[in-house]
């Protein structure tokens, strides 16, 4: 067998790391079952981290490499290629033919060269929630008009997805890819989140947490940003919004629920009153490999869940008193258009500005609410439409958050 051709955006993150390892575990598996590897990596791109950069690439023997910070100095193999710059990572999706592409680029950077990825008829394994809760219509539109696929990264709609292989969602194909058509049989999907650092802390505290105290997820080790977006459930609102583009669900058939064990991690609830559940290990690895192997199913890096020691699954409906983000998923799925990118950008901008200290964990929702509701509802059905959107969003949130910097004093 062939191996499958891999292009990793953003490889030096959370993401890109552990799917490294995932290429690697299949490789030894595959080694011991004597047979070839089931994937090889033939191209890398990253944001600023030039080090890591260069240590992949020379690990895995990869000679096509992206760059987007122009002035770092990479150590990079001596018959490697390194574009560089804001669009190296569309420009390698150009240049370096493959089968998979990894999206894993944190925030909207990754948009063009996955776009074009969907547009070249490329299976894309998604892990950046901002592709689909910015600009949904316009790559569901790519995928269905190249004939390629979405294979979702993301441990609950990985979940979802397996929760619904079989159900006769789309025209009774047992192994269909999203994006699906509207899911027969589906009353409603449900997504869980661990309910982060602050699941039992008072809105008060909430409002006033600091980024040190928001860091501390008491389940998943993540980047700072989907930490932050998951410490006040906005990062339950985006995958909200991703499960309706991913499955075609409509805003009244999507829910989450507080699940602080983190081992069930989505539902499905069928129209018999049946349900559906995935239950997995908090480990990153196993949706990673699902996305990039389907639809072999192998063994995983991931440990296994032990049976004899489960004592409790525990689920409490979310408050959104105390987690108003949450609401935005249902505004933004109803709204559609533009609103999408808008929500994405104000949440961006927020989260930075928290991050660099000097305004409190709620000031992110309330920037965020001011600037969907500050902004008109415009078509989205170009990614130039999304991007002006989202420059729109971004320069109101931040002429809102220094205006609130100046009264803080």
């Amino acid at each position: 067998m062939t191996p499958r051709t891999l292009i990793i955006l953003g490889s030096t993150g959370s993401i890109g790391t552990q799917a490294i390892d995932v290429v690697r575990h299949a490789a030894r598996e595959a080694e011991l079952r004597g047979e070839p590897a089931p994937l090889r990596i033939v191209g890398l791109a990253a944001g600023s981290n030039a080090k890591l950069l260069g240590e992949q690439a020379r690990a895995c023997g990869v000679r096509h490499l992206a760059l987007r910070d122009e002035q770092a100095e990479i150590d990079a193999p001596a018959n490697a290629t390194t574009l560089r710059g804001p669009r190296s990572a569309e420009e390698l999706i150009a240049t370096t033919p493959c089968d998979l592409v990894l999206a894993a680029m944190v925030g909207s950077a990754g948009l063009p060269a996955t776009l074009l990825a969907l547009r070249q008829g490329r299976i894309v394994a998604l892990a950046n929630k901002e592709t689909l809760v910015a600009a949904g219509s316009v790559m569901l539109r790519a995928a269905r008009e190249s004939g390629s696929s979405l294979r979702p990264v993301d441990s609950e709609h990985a979940a979802l997805w397996q929760c619904l292989v079989g159900s006769g969602g789309e025209g009774g194909s047992s192994n269909a890819a999203p994006p699906h058509v509207p899911l027969a049989g589906v009353s409603r999907a449900i997504l869980t989140a661990s309910g982060g650092p602050f699941r039992t802390w008072g809105k008060d505290a909430i409002e006033a947490a600091t980024p040190e105290q928001a860091l501390r997820h008491p389940t998943w080790s993540m980047g700072s940003k989907v930490t932050i977006d998951s410490a006040g459930l906005m990062n339950k609102a985006l995958e909200l919004i991703e499960a309706h583009w991913l499955f075609g669900l409509r805003a009244d058939q999507l829910s989450a629920l507080i699940h602080p064990q983190s081992i069930v991690h989505a539902i499905a609830e069928m129209r018999d009153g049946s349900s559906v559940a995935q239950l997995a290990p908090a480990d990153m690895r196993i949706p990673i490999q699902r996305a990039l192997l389907w639809p072999q199913c192998t063994a995983s890096p991931a440990a296994r869940l032990d049976w004899t020691t489960l004592r409790t699954l525990q689920f409490e409906a979310p408050d959104l008193h105390r987690f108003p983000a949450l609401a935005f998923a249902d505004h933004v799925m109803r709204a559609g258009g533009t609103s999408g990118a808008v929500l994405n950008a104000a949440n961006e901008v927020a989260v930075e500005a928290f991050l660099r200290g000097g305004m409190p964990f709620g000031e992110i929702a309330r920037v965020v609410e001011h600037v969907l509701h500050a902004l008109a509802v415009r078509p989205a059905e170009t990614l130039a439409q999304v991007h002006a959107a989202d420059a729109e969003a971004r320069e109101v949130a931040r002429s809102l958050l220094g205006k609130a910097s100046a009264a803080r004093g």
